[in-house]
């Protein structure tokens, strides 16, 4: 049983609040994490996928008043997204009873409309969290686990299977199965090889900017329902839109988001690339690593961090920039080699935004100062660097 970096948080938070919404992509741990919360203390499990278990809801509040004392986890809570107003009042009732935390872990599927329920109707009473695939920082300590990280992605089944070809089918099955199954139960009405193709042209421009007319003229649809389709990508978690820096410097600014399949795994399951060999030899090698090194330091980085690319129309460009709690900003540029070498786009973005640090991420394992005020590192040392900064 592997033991996840936010366990911690996630305890820590259930004693502050008196529910926490757990958000994360299907197969990513969220039950695994709920089970090992619930031994620690008198809790009950509900799968509100099983019909036996929906049952026991048909009257909420009979239900969970007869449950108090209990930490109660309702499993794929978007499935029955009335019962926010049933928890609202069950929440109101024990705070009356100065009970004010740790009464509900509500774990979730899809992140906007769950959201948008529970804010609306749990507004100051809940807590929300994201669970993420696999981080380096969490089980990637050598070459070799960070290189089976990045070829098979962080979805536990996929990387913990030792044989690439299993990983690789069990990576097929999960697309299959959300195209087929899941997301039509979520309501939309797309047909599941339309939005599979979708996916895949998503794959084939990994972490460039959007361009939503070439895509809609690739798909045959207009661009309104490309937007569409990325919004239902986003809302499950499968897919990041990471916005454009919009501060006031002066420049013309790109201002289309970069897109990219946030799990590394996935896009090489959509690409049909089983292994580092065929990964070695195909053109989305490069969007690969910088898009799985952008989704390690998000996933890692201290809350209330904003992230951003940088690029002008005249050619200064940073691949990663993070807001820090502080509001202080550090500029990342990424290159997959052992001798990492700046454009100079790179020195114009800095000068166009004096960031307070600055780093290359790259493919060695030494740390050392590359050129003053800019240091080189692995994205290991990063995230562990990233991680003290919280």
């Amino acid at each position: 049983m592997m033991t996840r970096f936010l366990q911690t948080k996630l305890q820590q938070t259930l004693l502050r609040k008196p529910a926490v919404v757990l958000l994360g992509p299907r197969q990513v741990g969220k039950t695994t994490l709920a089970h090992q919360i619930s031994e620690t203390q008198n809790s009950i499990y509900l799968d509100l996928e099983s019909p036996e278990d929906l049952q026991k809801l048909s009257d909420p509040l009979l239900y969970l008043r007869s449950h108090e004392s209990r930490l109660v986890i309702l499993d794929e809570i978007q499935r029955v997204p009335n019962l926010f107003l049933s928890l609202r009042g069950i929440i109101d009732e024990r705070r009356r009873k100065d009970r004010l935390s740790g009464h509900f872990l509500l774990l979730g599927s899809a992140s906007l409309d769950l959201l948008k329920q529970s804010s609306e109707s749990l507004a100051g009473r809940v807590a929300q969290l994201e669970m993420t695939p696999f981080t380096v920082l969490e089980v990637a300590q050598n070459s070799e686990d960070f290189m089976n990280l990045w070829v098979k992605g962080g979805f536990p089944n996929s990387f913990l299977e030792t044989n690439d070809l299993f990983s690789f089918e069990w990576r097929q099955d999960f697309i299959k199965t959300y195209l087929e199954r899941d997301i039509p139960q979520l309501g939309p009405k797309i047909p599941s090889e339309t939005l599979r193709r979708f996916w895949t042209m998503l794959a084939h421009v990994q972490c460039s900017i959007l361009n939503a007319s070439q895509l809609a003229k690739g798909l045959g649809v207009s661009v309104q329902t490309i937007t569409r389709y990325i919004d239902l990508l986003v809302d499950l978690l499968l897919v990041r839109r990471l916005q454009s820096f919009h501060g006031n410097v002066g420049k013309r600014l790109v201002k289309s988001p970069k897109i990219y399949i946030r799990d590394s795994g996935l896009l090489h399951a959509l690409l049909g690339i089983k292994d580092f060999e065929t990964l070695q030899g195909h053109p989305v090698m490069g969007g690969s690593f910088e898009a799985f090194v952008i989704e390690n330091c998000l996933n890692c980085a201290p809350s209330h961090t904003n992230a951003y690319f940088y690029r002008t129309t005249s050619g200064a460009e940073i691949d990663l920039l993070l807001e820090m709690p502080d509001k202080s900003l550090w500029a990342i540029e990424i290159k997959r080699s052992l001798s990492p070498k700046l454009q100079k786009g790179f020195y114009y973005a800095r000068a166009d935004l004096e960031p307070k640090r600055s780093f290359v991420i790259y493919a060695g394992r030494e740390r050392y100062s590359l050129e003053e005020n800019i240091e080189a590192i692995n994205l290991y040392d990063f995230l562990v660097e990233l991680n003290h900064a919280a």
